[in-house]
């Protein structure tokens, strides 16, 4: 199933945070420039742009692209803008690979940037009842804490899962984001600050949910022809991207849990959508989860991040807290997740963060990660996904 490889010749990003007086594009450009002088290459060499976009941002954040390409000086560079919520930053990947990969395009720049309004994110606006997620908002009344509260009862219920292992996700990623300059959260926490901070959903407390950011990353990504001919023999390498949608068992949509990431793929409920996701990467990069060296996932709430253990396929359903308290997914252990910090550290910038995911498996399998780096990576892999059946998933290699 492989489709071929592409070269990530540079990775940068914005850091996170809240910025008054400063606009995505600022934060987008700031990120593009970066990745830019990371790969030792010019602007005006970029062949083609592909931009994920922002819907918080007015008319420019939904031609993210061209408003990027503007804000760099135009150059007459191909432009592509896409939307996939929180996977819109690899679906962007994703175009920029299939240009090079068809020979359209030798070497491209892929951007995202965020900037939002304090507090939670509030729906997109239109009725749409074929979307569970904006059922889940409809019908229910449930905001993304209060759905992401009610998934860690489940966790609870069907594995065991206690609050002192919610804390225990949130006491990892903070020591690995406080070793992070782009992060937005730098402070380490103990399982005690966790538990004296509010509940916010219940079991979740203020400190295993994240937050909302403003934040940019971007990428240079091109053929391996083209890194080679800019003297890069041995660049970090995208063997897979996943952008799958779920699939059903009929026509009929089995949607028990009121939300896109927990479908079941063709009526068996260890086989869901996020594993769905990982399996498609797994398959174009020729690899499977035994030879991930760690792994950067969604972690919207410490309960999420032990879902993603399991169907990424680190641990067999209900043993991700054993996973976890063996320290083997800390830094220093077998299969690090979520070195960066993850989006407890940094907060969502909802076009920008599988970007960023990307960038920080660029930075560990180049050696660049500093205090937080992981030990000889040779391959790792990024997941999230999008409302509305949005798969976002990419398998790099060095």
């Amino acid at each position: 199933m492989s489709v071929g490889e592409i070269a990530i010749l540079g990775a940068g990003m914005h850091p996170w945070g809240k910025f008054v007086g400063k606009s995505f594009v600022d934060l987008g450009v700031h990120a593009a420039r970066s990745a830019l002088k990371d790969a030792d290459v010019d602007w005006d060499e970029i062949q083609f742009v592909s931009g994920a976009n922002t819907v918080r941002n007015g008319y420019p954040g939904w031609v993210s692209a061209s408003t990027f390409a503007n804000a760099l000086g135009f150059q007459g560079a191909q432009l592509a803008s896409s939307y996939a919520a929180c996977a819109s930053g690899v679906t962007a990947l994703s175009i920029a690979r299939a240009q090079i990969l068809s020979g359209i395009c030798d070497v491209a720049l892929v951007v995202g940037a965020d900037q939002v309004p304090k507090g939670m994110f509030a729906p997109v606006p239109g009725d749409r009842p074929q979307d569970v997620d904006w059922l889940r908002f409809r019908l229910l009344g449930l905001s993304n804490p209060a759905y992401f509260g009610l998934f860690a009862r489940r966790r609870m219920a069907l594995y065991g899962d206690t609050e002192e292992d919610f804390a225990a996700v949130k006491v990892k990623n903070s020591l690995h984001g406080s070793k992070n300059p782009n992060a937005r959260f730098t402070k380490t926490f103990t399982n005690e600050d966790i538990e004296a901070s509010p509940i916010v959903a219940d079991p979740l407390r203020l400190l295993e949910i994240c937050t909302t950011s403003d934040g940019g990353a971007a990428l240079v990504v091109s053929s391996l022809k083209y890194a080679k001919q800019k003297g890069i023999t041995d660049p970090v390498k995208i063997s897979g991207i996943s952008t799958v949608g779920p699939t059903y068992p009929n026509a009929i949509i089995d949607m028990p849990y009121l939300a896109s990431d927990s479908w079941a793929v063709s009526g068996d409920p260890s086989h869901t959508f996020k594993n769905q996701i990982a399996q498609h990467a797994f398959a174009e990069a020729g690899v499977s989860a035994r030879d991930l060296d760690f792994a950067e996932v969604y972690d919207l709430s410490s309960a999420y991040e032990m879902d993603w253990y399991e169907h990424i396929g680190l641990c067999e359903a209900g043993k991700a807290r054993e996973l976890l308290h063996s320290g083997d997914t800390s830094i220093g252990g077998r299969i690090p997740v979520n070195p960066s910090g993850g989006l407890g550290a940094f907060g969502e910038a909802i076009p920008a963060q599988a970007i960023a995911q990307v960038c920080e498996l660029t930075w560990q399998l180049r050696g660049e990660a500093g205090d937080r780096q992981v030990v000889n990576p040779e391959v790792g892999m990024s997941i999230n996904y999008g409302m509305f059946g949005h798969g976002s998933s990419v398998v790099a290699r060095r």
